[in-house]
């Protein structure tokens, strides 16, 4: 930890002996250039690890909000990973550092699970998952990244082979969740902020797993930039500029294939594979990548992708061909491809009681919701002395409305083109131990309406279209 002393922050900046340091690429101030990026956001939150960069970030902001924005409401998070010994003592540091500034703190502890991408990507999965679930209505995440781990970011991404989007590194403003993440610090260096502190006569916590070369990102800080900004003292700034025109090819082509996108597009949330394969592979990758990434699926590699089309797209009719990307599987049926959740717990033995004063019906494991209301399917309603429940499966010989003969359940499933792993997470309408209907798919004769008979109108309503429903 570095032991400078710890300044209040409401002294205002014209009676301090150093002031604000002088930010040489826009002639501003810190306080300036934070203020501007904050705009009107009026609630925020920073995730707060007590080091140097995420100190300053707080610093400016509590002083934004004594001199500048009284109405802004702050509050920090310390996120507790538990890697370090020292953990707890940096959570009561940044505890310390918050109440010194009256600042709300948070400590919130995550655990990790390094098998899939290492303890790195664990760590940051587990970070902004906690980050997500901390913010409150209309509140704007902070983060204190800036202009040298963008550079870091920019190097890693060629270290993978990432193309634009992943050249495209941090920027100023994406979505943690439903909530906005800004970086208000992007446009400084490491040195302005190291300048900052030492001005302010802060104090921060320097974490000595940050001078371990084994992990990439502090190999490329400790060895390669520094070398990199010996020979090119600028490098830091023009690498931030690749990142921007990368971005902006990206932003172009998301503008290009927009129309193409949602053509594409089911209403399920599918991709319909036939017009693709036609395609040329670069169009082809760039829209399977934009609908991977409307559904929140990370970035497949080119090797990934294009083992997702010779393995899964272009595998037998009759093949039940998938793809794993991280938590979810990418699975065929009838020339559309399916973003599933990666575990599809049975539903089989489940039995919902639906009582006979509600008009809806939350199912399980986000299905969504089954609800009386127009436009649904029409089937008559329940007498009095029959029990509604919801189940999701049925046995022995069906009779189907608009159907002469009868058939089993799996046979109307494929008729009706119903992929295999929605047949048991499709909810199933009973009345008694009769099954009545398959809102949206069938209703059976027992179920139909009959002339001048009290009649429900069924709809199902998933929560997303993500889940293959």
């Amino acid at each position: 930890m570095k032991h400078k002393r710890d300044v209040p922050t409401t002294a205002s900046a014209e009676n301090e002996p150093c002031g604000d340091v002088l930010l040489a690429h826009h002639d501003r101030d810190l306080c300036d250039e934070v203020g501007q990026q904050l705009a009107q956001r009026r609630n925020v939150l920073v995730a707060f690890s007590g080091g140097l960069d995420s100190t300053v970030l707080l610093d400016t902001l509590a002083r934004l909000r004594h001199s500048r924005i009284p109405d802004l409401a702050l509050r920090a998070i310390y996120i507790h990973h538990g890697l370090s010994v020292n953990a707890d003592t940096w959570a009561d540091h940044c505890q310390r550092q918050c109440e010194l500034r009256q600042v709300d703190y948070q400590m919130v502890k995550v655990s990790l699970d390094a098998a899939n991408g290492g303890i790195e990507a664990a760590a940051r999965s587990a970070r902004y998952h906690a980050l997500q679930r901390a913010l409150l209505p209309g509140e704007t995440l902070l983060t204190a990244q800036h202009l040298d781990d963008q550079s870091e970011t920019l190097l890693l991404a060629l270290k993978r082979g990432s193309g634009p989007a992943g050249l495209s590194s941090m920027a100023e403003s994406s979505l943690c969740g439903q909530h906005e993440l800004l970086r208000p610090l992007l446009g400084v260096s490491r040195a302005q902020l190291s300048d900052y502190a030492e001005c302010r006569q802060l104090t921060w916590i320097e974490d000595d797993s940050n001078r371990d070369p084994r992990f990439d990102r502090n190999f490329l800080r400790l060895q390669i930039l520094p070398l990199l900004k010996q020979r090119w003292p600028h490098f830091s700034r023009a690498a931030a500029r690749s990142a921007q025109l990368c971005a902006e090819q990206e932003a172009l082509l998301d503008e290009l294939l927009e129309e193409s996108l949602r053509h594409l597009t089911q209403a399920d949330g599918s991709l319909d594979l036939a017009p693709m394969m036609t395609m040329g592979s670069a169009r082809r990758g760039a829209l399977i990548r934009r609908w991977l990434a409307a559904a929140g699926v990370r970035m497949p590699s080119q090797d990934q992708l294009s083992r997702l089309w010779n393995e899964v797209v272009l595998s037998r009719p009759d093949a039940a061909a998938q793809w794993v990307l991280a938590d979810r599987q990418i699975r065929r049926f009838r020339q559309r491809l399916f973003i599933l959740p990666l575990q599809l717990p049975p539903l089989s033995e489940q039995v919902l009681e639906w009582p006979n004063n509600t008009t809806s019906l939350m199912l399980p494991q986000t299905l969504g919701t089954l609800r009386l209301a127009a436009p649904g399917q029409t089937v008559r309603a329940p007498t009095a002395r029959e029990r509604v429940t919801v189940r999701f499966g049925a046995h022995g010989v069906l009779h189907i409305v608009g159907r002469v003969h009868g058939r089993s359940l799996k046979k109307i499933w494929q008729e009706q083109d119903i992929a295999p792993w929605q047949r048991e997470r499709t909810p199933l309408l009973y009345y008694n131990e009769q099954l009545i209907m398959a809102p949206g798919i069938f209703v059976t004769q027992e179920g139909q309406a009959r002339e001048g008979g009290e009649i429900w109108q069924v709809e199902w309503v998933p929560v997303n279209s993500t889940d293959g429903q």
